[in-house]
């Protein structure tokens, strides 16, 4: 049950309807620097009554009743919870602890999560650019969850920093499925191959941040595929490596899309492409990364597994003197 609100603190009874009927007690301080919210919830640092345990309660309140706002924070609710449910046992994917729905007003549902942290990666790439090497090493993490998600037949839709948690030792894991879908196998009548596309044509309402948007989307492809959240991956590898939004310019999604006609003719595996100011400190196969996953041609971008069997991930694991400095780093900004 929802108790009121004090001056300093927020407090939430939550009835959790599992195994057992139990509670959990957040008490938390109503301050930007714990509670955040986002497109769909707000999100509180909690404790878990029964054991001990933080974490993180996700509230869905949708403020307008069974108006159009009341049903997109139902079905964001229901996506996520789907999506948290199938990837349980995934590292690179914040953890579903338990759902918990108001008794006394059943619009009013949570999500209990493990409490990774306050901090997302757009944080740790506002403190400065990324060597080649901790590129690398982040990437890998990235990819590595990505990969979790596409296995577990679900689009993300959404991915960008501001959606992956860091975690003590600069674990990266992803949160917000809010905007992610299920997605199915399609054969393509050009190639004869089999890939995984939406099974219906997806809503017109835009969906996603528009600078981590696929050309393909911003075309208005109903009909994209996994290839959408690799497109994000490499926008987010671009802003590892220069330290700043890739894409700043452009408003609307028409202004985006021309802007991605001009990057389509830069080949980034160059190392005098002008693209993205030329990473001078990139590798040679760190561009090629860069390139697979920031293909125009949806067709020709690398998956997530495919991304991990390139010679930039195999020919070297990361080293533990990398590994020191992203732990420190997270440890500073935690």
């Amino acid at each position: 049950m929802l108790q009121s609100l004090q001056p300093s603190e927020l407090l939430l009874e939550i009835v959790v309807r599992s195994d057992a009927t139990t509670s959990i007690r957040c008490t938390v301080p109503c301050s930007p620097s714990v509670a955040t919210s986002g497109a769909y919830g707000v999100v509180y640092k909690a404790r878990d009554r029964r054991t001990g345990e933080t974490v993180a309660v996700k509230s869905f309140s949708p403020q307008g009743g069974l108006d159009d706002d009341g049903q997109l924070d139902a079905l964001a609710f229901a996506r996520e919870r789907h999506c948290l449910e199938v990837c349980r046992g995934q590292p690179s994917v914040v953890q579903l602890r338990d759902v918990a729905i108001d008794p006394y007003c059943s619009w009013d549902k949570y999500l209990v999560m493990e409490f990774v942290g306050r901090r997302t990666l757009r944080d740790l790439i506002f403190c400065r650019p990324f060597s080649d090497a901790e590129t690398c090493a982040l990437t890998r993490q990235l990819l590595a969850g990505a990969k979790a998600i596409h296995g577990a037949g679900l689009i993300h839709r959404d991915i960008k920093p501001a959606n992956v948690l860091i975690g003590p030792g600069c674990t990266l894991k992803f949160c917000d499925f809010g905007d992610a879908t299920l997605a199915t196998k399609r054969t393509s009548r050009n190639s004869g191959l089999q890939c995984l596309h939406t099974a219906a044509p997806y809503e017109e309402l835009f969906v996603g941040t528009l600078r981590y948007t696929s050309p393909e989307q911003l075309a208005g492809n109903r009909y994209y595929g996994q290839a959408v959240d690799m497109w994000a991956l490499g926008c987010v590898m671009a802003e590892l490596l220069t330290g700043r939004l890739l894409f700043t310019l452009s408003e609307t999604a028409e202004e985006h899309y021309l802007d991605l006609l001009d990057l389509r003719d830069c080949d980034i595996r160059s190392e005098h492409s002008p693209a993205f100011g030329g990473l001078p400190g990139l590798s040679p196969a760190g561009r090629e990364v860069l390139a697979g996953l920031l293909a125009f041609d949806h067709k020709k971008r690398l998956t997530a597994e495919a991304a991990l069997e390139h010679r930039w991930f195999t020919e070297a694991a990361d080293s533990p003197a990398v590994l020191e400095r992203l732990a420190d780093l997270a440890k500073k900004n935690l």
